[in-house]
């Protein structure tokens, strides 16, 4: 999977000394990880509610991993990108009715993506 270049994302920050130097959410000590981590089991209006970040915030982020991710080189193969982001797209949209998948399961949905 693709190393994210999280310095490229207008919406974070990493300032030494600030929250450990972690990637948080500009002008905030909220680290980008802990709403990953929590999108698995809560709504985008949970986290926001719970975490004190905006739509907006959680959306830049989201719509900066799916850039970075279409651009990644093992997405080359125009199928494999095609079959990838529409499934990316299908999984935010399930997110959003608050469906999840465990962490086993994805993982290996994943796998069978990048099976040649």
């Amino acid at each position: 999977m693709a190393v994210l270049d999280w310095s490229q994302c207008p919406a974070v920050e990493s300032i030494p000394g600030k929250v450990g130097g972690a990637w948080v959410f500009k002008d905030t000590r909220m680290p980008v990880a802990t709403v990953f981590e929590n999108l698995q089991d809560m709504s985008v209006d949970e986290v926001m509610e719970q975490y004190d970040v905006t739509r907006e915030q959680i959306e830049a982020v989201l719509e900066f991993v799916a850039k970075s991710l279409r651009a990644a080189p093992a997405l080359t193969s125009v199928d494999k990108k095609d079959r990838f982001l529409a499934a990316v797209e299908k999984g935010i949209a399930a997110a959003e009715r608050g469906e999840f998948v465990e962490e086993e399961e994805m993982d290996a949905r994943i796998e069978r993506l990048f099976k040649p």
